[in-house]
């Protein structure tokens, strides 16, 4: 499963960032292969609106799967599900210990958004 892991950097060993849509990395991780690659998220840390539809559209562009992030918005949750992109909030630490926690299965999907709209923003 390719996994799309929000991130302040642009290493498996940076810090997951808590916002899906103002993120700044999104790491993307292949869980069959164990190949990474980082994706910027730049354009949208300050856009006004929207940050959370165009950063689905990203990790749907980038071929993810499924996102693991802290938090997710109602706009950006209805793009991921559009997308057939599942969402497992709710993580911490590095990059490298949320895809662990993923594959040990302390993380779980979810069903809806777990925060209001506009959640971290600048």
């Amino acid at each position: 499963m390719k996994l799309a892991v929000t991130s302040l950097g642009e290493t498996l060993d940076s810090p997951i960032d808590q916002r899906f849509g103002r993120a700044r990395y999104f790491v993307l991780y292949d869980t069959e292969t164990e190949e990474w690659s980082s994706h910027d998220n730049q354009q949208n840390l300050n856009a006004a609106q929207g940050a959370g539809i165009q950063a689905g559209q990203k990790v749907a562009e980038i071929g993810a799967e499924a996102v693991i992030t802290g938090h997710c918005g109602p706009k950006a949750f209805a793009t991921l599900k559009a997308g057939n992109i599942e969402l497992y909030p709710g993580a911490s630490g590095t990059v490298k210990e949320a895809i662990s926690a993923f594959s040990e299965g302390t993380l779980h999907k979810s069903e809806n958004a777990d925060v209001e709209g506009h959640f971290g923003s600048v």
